[in-house]
């Protein structure tokens, strides 16, 4: 088993290596950083441009950059911005912070949330409750995840307005100015967290319980849970020894394989309610052509989508014991 999770860490390891790589090719090739300062009226003294040429690395084959820059993102440095005054790494972190709040608290709701609506769906087949609850979900699935969003945020601003006080915050990850302590920190950041958490959640929600209910379906069909039943098992121990957790490996794969678009349902959220999250720091750095910057965001979100994804495997040992002995 050992050897198993260390060969599925080196694979991550590789995976990340190479994703960067080919990620920072396309980014240094996708546009000229200098290109706002080559076209500017009157124009800039070739000296200056130059000089800005040397310091983003510029003048280096994208090969030697990349190498560059690799060794100084494992430290933390991210390498220089297009905007003297920014220090990436610097202006990054706390974002990062920001955006996995919002990214993990969505993810564990909407995972109980659709392991047990996909269940129930599943074992009242054909039912009121299960048309109930698939009629919901493929509404859910058809709503466009910005325009659930501005429309969650106005009935938050309606509420607000209906009530006299503010109820739901709808601005911002965090008041200003920030409460003092650390408990009324705490729920005041649990609070701008409702929002768009329910944003995020609606929408995959939705699709894993769809992903659930499927798998309970055909677990249940199994000749496994048959013979479970011959034996005189309890329901509630067939159920769950023998439907529900031979299920979980798909929803599990689902979930990890859903990261990328949680992180882009992230940055649609957080634009709509005005959080100062990763969305925030990519869209600007995109707008200023800041490869450097853009790097950064994508390696945290590269390492993330390969740590679930990793965690995804180890789960899998836990889940399914043929995974484990798989080899034997």
């Amino acid at each position: 088993m050992l050897v198993l999770i260390g060969q599925r860490i080196l694979n991550s390891l590789l995976i990340l290596l190479v994703s960067t790589f080919v990620v920072y090719t396309l980014v240094a090739l996708a546009g000229d950083p200098l290109g706002e300062l080559r076209d500017r009226q009157p124009p800039v003294p070739e000296s200056v441009i130059r000089a800005e040429e040397i310091r983003l690395g510029l003048d280096q084959p994208v090969a030697v950059r990349y190498a560059t820059w690799l060794a100084g993102a494992v430290g933390g440095d991210f390498g220089p911005s297009v905007r003297e005054n920014q220090n990436i790494g610097r202006e990054l972190a706390p974002r990062v912070w920001v955006t996995l709040r919002l990214v993990t608290t969505a993810i564990v709701i909407a995972a109980v949330l659709a392991l047990a609506a996909g269940t129930v769906a599943a074992l009242r087949r054909n039912r009121p409750t299960d048309h109930l609850l698939s009629t919901t979900a493929f509404i859910l699935i058809a709503l466009p995840s910005f325009w659930l969003a501005v429309l969650l945020k106005q009935l938050g601003i309606a509420i607000n307005k209906a009530s006299g006080t503010r109820v739901f915050f709808t601005v911002g990850d965090v008041s200003v100015p920030a409460p003092e302590g650390w408990l009324p920190l705490m729920a005041d950041m649990a609070a701008h967290l409702i929002l768009p958490t329910i944003v995020l959640t609606m929408i995959h929600f939705a699709s894993w319980s769809r992903y659930q209910r499927t798998a309970v379906v055909e677990s249940l069909a199994s000749d496994h849970v048959r013979f479970a039943v011959l034996r005189g098992l309890s329901r509630a121990r067939i159920i769950g020894a023998h439907v529900v957790r031979p299920a979980l490996i798909p929803i599990v794969t689902v979930i990890a394989l859903d990261l990328p678009a949680l992180f882009s349902g992230a940055i649609i959220t957080e634009t709509v309610f005005q959080w100062r999250g990763m969305g925030g720091f990519l869209l600007e750095s995109i707008a200023n052509r800041d490869a450097n910057a853009v790097m950064a965001w994508l390696l945290v979100a590269a390492v993330a989508v390969v740590f679930f994804n990793l965690l995804a495997d180890l789960l899998y040992l836990a889940i399914d014991p043929r995974v484990r002995y798989g080899r034997g």
